[in-house]
């Protein structure tokens, strides 16, 4: 009777290609659910028409007094461009080390030298 030799490396392997193929499809809905999210609005912007007009009768009553209010200060606080780009360089370090271990995983073994 012959039979063949049963192939451990083949198979663990193959297993391991799965939850792989899971986070890159995970991480492809992910990202386009995020894309759909910052377009949605944007999509759906109007401008309001002013009152009066062809689109309907006026406010009634006085207008109110007009003020005017000059903002000298604006943008983002600094420690949150700092939080931003820290937490940026954490998330690129992690993606990184598990490229980095992914990639020397399926190298294999380097051949002992004599």
């Amino acid at each position: 009777m012959i039979t063949q030799p049963h192939h451990q490396g083949t198979l663990r392997r193959a297993a391991g290609t799965r939850p792989g193929r899971l986070a890159a499809a995970l991480a492809a809905l992910t990202c386009g659910l995020l894309a759909w999210m910052a377009v949605v609005p944007a999509a759906w912007a109007r401008v309001a028409p002013p009152p009066g007009g062809p689109y309907g009768p006026a406010p009634a009553g006085p207008a109110p007094a007009a003020t005017v209010r000059v903002v000298a200060a604006g943008g983002m606080a600094g420690w949150q461009i700092a939080l931003i780009a820290v937490g940026a360089a954490l998330i690129a370090a992690a993606a990184a080390v598990l490229l980095d271990r992914t990639l020397t995983g399926r190298r294999g073994a380097p051949a002992p030298t004599a």
